[in-house]
């Protein structure tokens, strides 16, 4: 059976996740029944990181096996055309080889995340980024962001449900940058824990309004402890932006 590489855009507004699930819709499910729909048999998707509700994509990398030799732009345009009523689209599709796995075989995964720190609501991007109505000191965010760089254990920014057998991380890159009208945080690592980024982006808001100083985030760190953790923030700011292999 051909294996197929997608790569798959997403706003993740309207759906509980990437992972089927009983409790509504999910990206998951939307393409994989797209893709049935053109090659008459049950397919699974196997992604680089499953994204929580709300979360959005740029650069989802998934794979499925087919069970005939499809042209990769047949893949790609037969699923889109499936796909025309919901916020989803396979930007492209490669065949690669059999033991190519989306999520064991990535090397680094890249996440941005949005903020608008402006007294007046988003018009346009209100499901697509973090509205705080007051003005945050990025640059005091982006020197903070710098003590969460390298390997740690992150145990401070895990859900109490994550599933991964530890809580030691790698963050190859935490950068803060005032945008235009927005403050854009770039994250990068091999990996992540469950609701990580969103856990440092929300005490990184503390910097940046004042009510951290900028060396609590090194300590909230060392802690070791997610009762020392700021709110989250929400996941609409989030964006799974590329994958590396």
């Amino acid at each position: 059976m051909p294996r197929y590489k997608l790569v798959i855009e997403y706003d993740g507004t309207p759906f509980s996740g990437w992972q089927r699930q009983l409790n509504g819709p999910s990206v998951q499910q939307s393409v994989e029944e797209s893709i049935e729909g053109f090659c008459g048999h049950a397919v699974r998707l196997h992604c680089a990181g499953r994204t929580d509700a709300g979360v959005h994509a740029t650069h989802q990398v998934a794979h499925v096996d087919l069970d005939k030799d499809w042209r990769s732009d047949v893949v790609r345009d037969a699923t889109n055309a499936r796909l025309k009523h919901l916020p989803v689209a396979v930007v492209s599709a490669e065949i690669v080889p059999g033991d190519f796995d989306a999520r064991i075989s990535a090397k680094r995964r890249y996440y941005i995340y949005r903020i608008l720190d402006r007294r007046a609501q988003p018009a346009l991007d209100r499901d697509r980024l973090w509205h705080v109505p007051i003005r945050l000191d990025h640059e005091a965010m982006d020197r903070s962001a710098k003590a969460l760089l390298g390997h740690h254990d992150f145990t401070t920014f895990r859900a109490a449900e994550c599933q991964a057998n530890s809580p030691m991380r790698t963050l190859d890159r935490f950068d803060v940058r005032r945008e235009g009208a927005e403050i854009v945080a770039y994250v990068h690592a091999r990996s992540f824990l469950h609701h990580q980024v969103r856990s440092m982006v929300g005490c990184l808001k503390m910097v940046g309004a004042g009510r951290w100083p900028e060396n609590k985030l090194g300590k909230v760190l060392a802690a070791r402890d997610r009762s020392q953790c700021a709110a989250l923030a929400p996941p609409s700011g989030l964006y799974l932006a590329g994958v590396d292999y």
